[in-house]
């Protein structure tokens, strides 16, 4: 994808700020506040009723682990709007313009691929093979009940009240299957605008990788001397 003007365009300050749509994984944020609940239990347990060097390593664990599970649990999400997509993955933040969008990928995972053929995953927006596998069976539920009461009402002389309709109201795509059919439209119909050029940035989550490397420094410590 690619724009005719090479220039960047200038911001238009009169333009009201695009509303973000989120993405996030429900799954990870409850699985990742379990898990959080459960290592603050442990971790304060040790640190009020341990005794020696008990307490410093509880606290050391701590901060190594929080901010890890934070990150791949709570911390992921997608926001995208009509100038750009946003992806918050646990140790990187990657801002890409529509003209910067390749495409859009699913398959064991769902990625974007920028115009230079880089690749990103979409953490916030996991690929589950059960879901597609429970949309598929749904489908084939309702096609099989609508042939057999299309039948028997046929039988009895009678319209049938389960027409088309009715399998239409099953759903056709998974959540995150749609989400990303979502991207994909989004791609397509704002990759030429001129809000939506730019270059492709990555910052680094220093706010996550600091107190993890902290806590995975002053725990080697207190082992390598314990």
């Amino acid at each position: 994808m690619s724009t005719p003007d090479h220039q960047s365009p200038l911001p238009d300050a009169s333009r009201p700020e695009a509303k973000d749509r989120i993405y996030r994984s429900p799954a990870g944020i409850a699985g990742g506040a379990l898990l959080l609940f459960i290592a603050g239990w442990l971790g304060v347990d040790a640190l009020v009723s341990g005794t020696g060097r008990t307490p410093w390593l509880a606290l050391a664990a701590l901060i190594l682990v929080v901010p890890l599970v934070a990150a791949f649990t709570l911390r992921p999400a997608v926001y995208a709007n009509e100038d750009r997509l946003r992806i918050r993955n646990p140790l990187r933040v990657i801002v890409l313009p529509w003209s910067k969008v390749a495409s859009l990928r699913s398959s064991y995972s769902n990625e974007v691929v920028d115009t230079d053929g880089t690749k990103y995953q979409l953490w916030a927006v996991p690929v589950s093979l059960r879901a597609r596998k429970k949309v598929a069976k749904h489908q084939g539920r309702a096609a099989t009940g609508s042939r057999g009461v299309e039948g028997r009402m046929a039988g009895m002389g009678r319209p049938s009240p389960f027409d088309r309709g009715a399998v239409a109201d099953a759903p056709t795509r998974s959540q995150t299957d749609q989400a990303m059919d979502d991207l994909r439209g989004l791609a397509e119909a704002r990759a030429h605008e001129p809000q939506a050029q730019g270059e492709v940035t990555v910052r680094w989550a220093y706010e996550v990788i600091g107190p993890a490397i902290a806590g995975a420094v002053v725990l080697a410590i207190l082992i390598a001397t314990g």
